[in-house]
């Protein structure tokens, strides 16, 4: 199996299972709470009962969220948590379903931080109101100075130059990164070490609220740039969006990615894409409820102050097989 992993400030902690919350779509603010797959799972912890918000900077549709929010479903499960999930990709509302998270008096929150200018004063508030934060999945680099006691995800810049690498030692030397959120940081931070190991790297914005606009745009690009040998989508349905857009552009471009769905898994298995780099999201999901749960039971706090690395982790045509009976599974 091909991996690239860092572990610098990694926990080792035990995985056990937790909770109950539904597909990953826009849903307006409103909360969507989840706990009653504890009582089927018929292993609940006998603490207290808890009310974590776990609040993503999610577009509707994208499938990435519903392995993170799988694993927070059975993180749940086994700690007593009810989870109030919400979401909303404009920062500023972000921010809002922070604020009402503070208002419910929940007894923790997990916040992504892809917008750290937009996060910082709401998130403030939280730790002055004595509630436990814990960020995952963006904004790592700023977690702890926003009031977050860990962090929870891939380092994206060296995932970024985990892909450049593998491009590099390839024979890639014109790669289109496409970034689907101009100024989300941890994109760019992937589209950076890209091009840190391969510097006629291209940045391609695209508006990824827009499937259709995505694939458009896309196919004009690869018809205006003919030198260009591999094209990068930062997540899995945008991947799955670009292939279309080679197809529809005639061209013979190499395709690689980032993240995971099963169309994507797929798409390596059958030779249509070169390779993802894997964040895990499930644990993400998982790790973070159940930091909060052992830190309102026991003051613990999981990472002792560093982030806690769930990837980088190249998949590739060699280690598909495995990884899609997680997939089926729902995990990966």
């Amino acid at each position: 199996m091909t991996k690239f992993s860092w572990r610098r400030g990694l926990s080792v902690l035990a995985v056990v299972p937790l909770l109950a919350l539904g597909a990953c779509s826009s849903n307006g603010g409103k909360a969507e709470t989840s706990g009653g797959a504890a009582a089927a799972a018929g292993q609940v912890a006998s603490t207290p009962h808890l009310k974590i918000a776990m609040i993503t900077h999610a577009e509707a549709g994208d499938t990435f969220w519903d392995i993170v929010r799988k694993g927070a479903e059975e993180a749940a499960a086994k700690d007593n948590v009810e989870i109030l999930y919400t979401n909303d990709s404009d920062a500023g509302r972000q921010a809002q379903l922070v604020q009402q998270a503070i208002d419910q008096k929940v007894d923790g929150i997990a916040v992504t931080i892809a917008n750290p200018g937009a996060m910082k004063d709401v998130m403030k508030k939280a730790a002055d109101a004595g509630i436990p934060l814990v960020s995952f999945n963006a904004g790592g680099d700023v977690s702890k100075q926003l009031g977050a006691f860990t962090h929870f995800g891939s380092n994206e810049s060296l995932a970024g130059e985990a892909v450049g690498s593998k491009l590099a030692a390839d024979g890639y030397k014109h790669p289109i990164c496409v970034i689907m959120a101009q100024g989300q940081v941890q994109l760019e931070q992937r589209c950076a070490g890209v091009k840190e190991k391969v510097p006629a790297t291209e940045i391609l914005y695209v508006d990824g609220k827009d499937m259709t606009a995505v694939q458009s745009t896309a196919t004009a690009k690869l018809q205006a740039s003919k030198d260009a040998d591999v094209i990068i989508g930062l997540g899995a349905p945008y991947t799955v969006t670009i292939l279309k857009a080679v197809a529809d552009a005639n061209s013979s471009i190499k395709v690689a990615s980032f993240d995971l769905n099963p169309a994507l898994a797929q798409a390596i298995n059958d030779d249509k894409v070169l390779f993802t780099v894997d964040q895990q999201p499930y644990l993400q999901g998982y790790l973070s409820v159940d930091a909060i749960w052992q830190n309102k039971r026991g003051g613990f706090k999981v990472g002792g102050g560093q982030a806690v690395l769930t990837g980088p982790t190249i998949v590739d045509k060699s280690t598909i097989a495995d990884v899609l009976k997680n997939v089926q599974q729902g995990i990966r």
